[in-house]
């Protein structure tokens, strides 16, 4: 548990270092994938509070907000069968696959503001990609496995709980903001060294 807090506080430690650089989005999705195919090359990090699937609907879980609310990192997880509606996100976000499979099907508006759909991906352990409002916003993700839950962790421009955000009809492309929130009872105490410390000291 110690080591999975520390790559999570080294992810963290990374993103706050580009944004107090002031990363543009390109290179928070360039520098920002890089830190973050580094944090999901491990799955065994993910404390087990962050992992726990719901059998009715997926399950998104705040592992950290900065300070300033310039960014955020959750843990989505996946039932099996589970899958959003399409939604936008409205700022730059990375996902990287940490266990199981998701498949995202991205969607383009056309000129009369309906949807239309794109290629699907496939994300596998250690994948890591990207959306934001320039290179592609608009998506739904789905567990790709039938029999167990997948769960990827995402970094996002924002407080993603707090951000007003929209679903789209996929027949019309209509739009209905919603928030997503978060599913936490609790947060990681990134901050507690106590036991590296104890170790060090030899008591």
């Amino acid at each position: 548990m110690a080591e999975g807090i520390e790559r999570l506080r080294r992810f963290i430690g990374q993103l706050t270092g580009l944004v107090d650089g002031g990363a543009d989005e390109a290179a928070m999705i360039d520098q920002g994938g890089a830190a973050m195919r580094a944090l999901v090359a491990s799955d065994e990090w993910l404390p087990p509070e962050f992992a726990e699937p719901n059998p009715e609907q997926y399950r998104q879980y705040l592992l950290y907000c900065d300070p300033w609310e310039r960014f955020s990192v959750v843990s989505f997880v996946w039932g099996p069968g589970q899958r959003t509606p399409i939604h936008d996100h409205t700022v730059w976000g990375l996902i990287g696959m940490l266990r199981g499979a998701e498949l995202s099907r991205d969607y383009a508006v056309d000129a009369a503001g309906g949807l239309v759909p794109g290629c699907v991906a496939r994300l596998e352990p250690g994948d890591v990609t990207a959306v934001s409002p320039v290179i592609g916003d608009i998506h739904t993700v789905e567990n790709a496995l039938a029999d167990r839950p997948s769960i990827s962790i995402h970094a996002y421009g924002a407080n993603i709980g707090a951000v007003a955000r929209h679903v789209f009809a996929a027949e019309t492309g209509a739009a209905k903001p919603f928030v997503s929130g978060y599913a936490n009872r609790l947060t990681p105490n990134l901050w507690d060294r106590s036991t590296e410390t104890r170790a060090r000291l030899g008591i």
